[in-house]
């Protein structure tokens, strides 16, 4: 296997094999991906041909210039995985030559690890412990693994019954956040819609008759905004558990805001936290690309690990070095046996997803967050849609989102609106659940 290297913008040639493509393996309905469509720009640039599961034929992936071809397979996330595996090995032998699979939600990466000897025949991808991707993308199994390692997490409750809800109201501190507990309910019998804040015992009590008799959910400490700020990790780790490119950012605005995905970020120099991660993933012994969230609290000075995502991350372009390394091309080029060129992450170097980081905006203006560490002024800015070279994602985006987009954003000015009216009725009795809501969209 071999072929000529090629550069990225600016950069030193990058030793790429332009032999192996590369497949962006989704599963479950959520078309407006930015991260797909960013792996296909950074390794088709590269020269690498890049293949894709999507919803449909129109999806701002399918119609990427970079992308020689869609494979069109609508799933919902919930299939037995036997028919998911035949599905990939199916479309492996289409292909025709094996191929590194580049997954972009948990359900993906846990099939991966759960079947990769079936897998492995045809498919290049980073071995791990079948198990852990499964745990590390569990609330419960994550805050299990950081109790163990001594990794700072926020404090959790995990009720098997509505009677443990109960007794939990009772004692808690309010506000409280909800989460379900295992990503792969979330679509089968999601317990709330998104990462959720909830104000009250009551409100609490409320939400959870809806949950039946095994709540699905974790209950966890609520990190107040004044005393907060946002963290990112993304990397890519060898067979090792080695580091071969590792990257921190700062989050300025997400959306649904301060519980949802990366609207807006910035790549900035944290040699702590990549010391926190790096320790992590050698204890646990994971390979592969991470995207972590995490939370500074100023009040004990910690790094609390709040998600781990065992795969790319949606805003994982933001993160590059002065070699043009991404986690992506990190991954390709150690698994296709290519040295990984190092260089310095390009600080001050800023991301945004357009269709969401003006929504958040306004929002954030309202809240009045800030995030001390964001850099006054940006070394360079990377659009999440936008490009010059491949403009159809970024007009597809717009045909497919503004309607849906519309919609939210008046659902959410009405829930704004009753809310200050309901709360202005109980004289000040905190009792509102604020909810997440993706519509399409994926982080």
């Amino acid at each position: 296997m071999g072929g000529p290297v090629a550069r990225g913008a600016g950069h030193a040639p990058i030793p790429v094999d332009r032999d192996v493509p590369g497949l962006i393996v989704k599963f479950g309905d959520y078309p407006l991906h930015h991260g797909g469509v960013g792996a296909i720009r950074s390794l088709g640039r590269l020269g690498v041909p890049m293949y894709a599961i999507t919803e449909d034929r129109c999806t701002p992936a399918a119609l990427s210039r970079y992308l020689r071809r869609a494979f069109v397979w609508p799933t919902t996330g919930t299939e037995e995985p036997e028919l998911l595996v035949e599905g990939l090995l199916r479309i492996g032998r289409e292909i025709g030559r094996p191929s590194v699979l580049v997954p972009t939600d948990e359900e993906a990466a846990v099939l991966i690890a759960e079947h990769q000897d079936a897998l492995g025949a045809v498919f290049l991808f980073p071995r791990v412990d079948a198990k852990l991707p499964r745990r590390l993308a569990s609330k419960q199994g994550l805050h299990e693994l950081c109790v163990e390692h001594g990794v700072a997490s926020p404090a959790a409750a995990f009720p098997q019954s509505y009677e443990e809800v109960e007794r939990f109201a009772g004692r808690a501190r309010f506000p409280v956040v909800a989460k379900n507990r295992e990503a792969f309910e979330r679509r089968r019998q999601p317990a709330v819609n998104g990462t959720t804040r909830i104000e009250s015992p009551q409100a609490l009590l409320r939400l959870a008759r809806g949950w039946g008799e095994r709540p699905g959910v974790i209950l966890q400490e609520y990190l107040p905004r004044e005393d907060a700020e946002d963290w990112i990790v993304h990397a890519y780790f060898d067979a090792e558990s080695t580091p071969l490119a590792l990257f921190t950012g700062v989050k300025v605005r997400s959306w649904p805001p301060h519980a949802g995905m990366t609207a807006n970020a910035y790549i900035v120099d944290n040699p702590e936290l990549a010391d926190i991660a790096a320790r992590f993933i050698k204890q646990i012994g994971f390979s592969g690309v991470i995207d972590l969230d995490l939370r500074f609290d100023r009040r004990d000075g910690q790094y609390k690990l709040l998600d781990f995502n065992p795969r790319m991350g949606a805003q994982f372009r933001i993160f590059e070095n002065e070699a043009g390394i991404d986690v992506v091309r990190a991954m390709h080029l150690d698994l296709t046996g290519r040295p990984v060129p190092e260089g310095e992450q390009l600080a001050g170097r800023r991301y945004i997803v357009e269709n969401i980081d003006l929504p958040a905006l306004l929002a954030y203006r309202r809240s009045g967050y800030t995030t001390p560490h964001a850099p006054a002024r940006a070394n360079g800015t990377e659009l999440a849609w936008l490009a010059g070279d491949d403009p159809l994602p970024f007009l597809t985006m717009l045909a497919r989102f503004v309607r849906p987009g519309a919609k939210h954003l008046y659902q959410l000015w009405r829930a704004s609106r009753s809310n200050r009216s309901n709360r202005a009725g109980r004289k000040g009795r905190g009792d509102r659940v604020g909810r997440g809501d993706r519509f399409g969209l994926h982080r």
